[in-house]
């Protein structure tokens, strides 16, 4: 049997890779925007809660759909691949995988791995949920441009919270960021004159930019508050921009001295195990993890929703409602599912 050395194997991404996963997950958020606005707005489907919890389950199929990728494109193994994603995941989470041998541990490890679930699908989904609220409410330049603005927002967040430093360009870079969204926000809160064209659909769409500005700026600044605890805490240190700036990287303690011990680097039999796992797979683990998340907890509060009259729930009437869904399911997991490895090429970009 063939072995492979950790750093033979380290995922890799760059050049024309990075620009095509760059373009694939900006052409989806754009189609997942206009297709947000035209079912709520043109077709009058204004259920933004139901929207997002069907969109975010549909987060469950990340990994399946790498994985069957991994398999008909390379000679990877489906067992070697999921016994390198547990071990590295067992690695991230503690001082050394051998210490969940014990039942003890492996409770403790359990434990430790819900919470570390259920609190990044908090941090994801919230401002998932104020994004498809803004939607409808305000013009889609102004959504993009405020939701892009996250990038920033974590430049300014990862000063605080993982010790970088500032430097003037960059500095200048936010300010012109943060002068960009006020603008966006305070010119835009004036909705159009209704004509004979809106007052038909008034009774569907009442827009209120500056309601809707206010959402995504509080999206966005979650977003980008979730992506900086996802490099600190989340990420692998075999991920390539963790691996040039490691300094920033702190590993999960285990509540024991030997939590800051150094893990020796394993020879990894090929048949056996594919570690570190290959590029996205570790990142598309923890979507389809938000994912089944948000389906088995997230459908709690729509009958609630429906019985105080804030949104009442209604199933889809209409083949192209059905479709307008399908086509936001399908670009809202190719663009997080992208975005999830992103946030580590946006920081190193920055940082």
């Amino acid at each position: 049997m063939a072995s492979a050395l950790e750093s033979s194997t380290a995922p890799r991404l760059g050049g024309k890779s990075a620009f095509v996963l760059f373009v694939v997950v900006l052409l989806a958020f754009v189609v997942e925007t206009q297709l947000t606005q035209y079912l709520q707005t043109t077709l009058g489907y204004k259920q933004s809660y139901f929207i997002f919890y069907l969109v975010h389950s549909c987060f469950s199929f990340s990994l399946p759909i790498h994985l069957v990728y991994l398999l008909s494109t390379t000679e990877y193994e489906l067992r070697p691949l999921l016994s390198g994603l547990r071990f590295a995941v067992m690695r991230q989470l503690s001082a050394t995988p051998e210490h969940h041998e014990s039942i003890h541990n492996r409770k403790k490890f359990i434990v430790k791995n819900t919470f570390l679930i259920g609190a990044i699908a908090i941090f994801y989904n919230l401002p998932g949920l104020l994004w498809f609220a803004a939607v409808p409410l305000a013009p889609v330049t102004d959504v993009t441009a405020i939701w892009n603005a996250s990038a920033f927002f974590t430049y300014v967040l990862s000063v605080k919270m993982l010790g970088m430093k500032w430097e003037v360009l960059r500095l200048l870079a936010v300010c012109l960021a943060t002068l960009g969204v006020v603008t966006v926000v305070y010119g835009g809160t004036t909705a159009p004159t209704p004509g004979a064209d809106s007052i038909s659909t008034s009774s569907v769409y009442k827009p209120s930019p500056f309601v809707g500005d206010m959402l995504t700026l509080a999206a966005a600044l979650t977003y980008a508050f979730y992506q900086v605890i996802y490099k600190k805490y989340i990420a692998l240190p075999t991920d390539p921009e963790l691996t040039a700036d490691s300094i920033h990287y702190r590993r999960l303690s285990s509540g024991d001295n030997s939590a800051e011990e150094e893990i020796p680097t394993p020879v990894l039999l090929k048949d056996e195990m594919v570690y570190p796992p290959p590029f996205g797979l570790h990142p598309n683990l923890v979507t389809t993890s938000i994912g089944i998340c948000t389906l088995l907890v997230l459908w709690i509060p729509i009958p609630i929703l429906h019985y105080y009259h804030l949104e009442e729930f209604r199933l889809p009437a209409s083949r192209d409602v059905l479709m307008a869904i399908a086509g936001i399911a399908a670009s809202g997991v190719l663009f997080n599912a992208g975005f999830m490895v992103r946030p580590l090429r946006a920081l190193h970009l920055i940082s």
